[in-house]
């Protein structure tokens, strides 16, 4: 997941509004979003090389998801997978706090990341490039390769759209929010963030949604949660061109 967009308890009757696109290499296997069969109440695309996730929500009301943390001279090969830390979450039944105070005492053997989960009790962020964990106060939030809320071009432009969208008198569908994510504009490299890769990377990963060659935005997901428990979740996949190869819709009712 490269780029996530969250808007928390903005309106009363769509508490969780969730639009987020996950950019990969296209050659690492994954499968689209799904009921898990050792987990029939999680709902998640999968990673096949490793087994985890990188955004699901199950009946039970829990969510989650996680971005990289975008630093090459930091990474380590042979690290346990990233991905393994939503996929634990989504098939336990810990309070959304206690959860990353439990995992702040081995988060410093994972590669970076950015997390973030949630339940009735409320949604969180933890990250170990810091060790910053708090619960994210009710608004409009983006994370892409770096902290919650940092302002790289891609997520300022993003969640000022979004922001519009839940701000506006109709609550948005998911087709508006996967039109706001397949923006392809490129940001110009006076505002791009530095990040330790190339000069042709960072300007290719400016867009929301990426196309690079072998690497780009594999799925746009949405997520939206209603005051009555009812979630629609919907993803859509891509291939290397960016042209759409399909699409997983599922609705149903939470119960926390």
């Amino acid at each position: 997941m490269c780029l996530a967009l969250i808007a928390a308890r903005l309106r009363d009757d769509l508490p969780l509004v969730v639009a987020a696109n996950r950019d990969e290499f296209f050659r690492r296997p994954a499968a689209p979003a799904a009921f898990w069969a050792e987990a029939p109440g999680l709902l998640a695309g999968r990673d096949l090389e490793a087994g985890g996730t990188w955004l699901g929500v199950t009946r039970s009301g829990r969510f989650a998801l996680l971005t990289n943390h975008r630093d090459p001279r930091s990474h380590r090969e042979g690290a346990p997978s990233r991905g393994a830390l939503v996929a634990e979450y989504l098939k336990g039944r810990e309070n959304a706090g206690h959860f990353l105070r439990r995992k702040e005492r081995e988060a410093s053997g994972y590669n970076g990341f950015h997390l973030v989960v949630g339940d009735a009790s409320g949604l969180w962020y933890f990250t170990n490039t810091d060790g910053t964990l708090r619960e994210l106060p009710p608004g409009v939030h983006g994370i892409s390769n770096g902290p919650v809320d940092e302002p790289w071009p891609k997520v300022t432009r993003s969640t000022a759209r979004l922001a519009k969208l839940v701000g506006s008198v109709a609550p948005p569908e998911p087709e508006t929010l996967l039109s706001l994510l397949a923006d392809r504009d490129r940001s110009p490299d006076s505002e791009l963030p530095s990040t330790g890769i190339p000069l042709e990377w960072e300007r290719a990963l400016s867009s929301v949604f990426v196309l690079h060659g072998p690497y780009g935005t594999r799925c746009s997901t949405v997520l939206l949660v209603g005051k009555d428990g009812r979630a629609r979740f919907v993803e859509r996949s891509f291939d290397p061109s960016g042209a759409a190869t399909g699409t997983v819709e599922a609705e149903f009712r939470t119960e926390p």
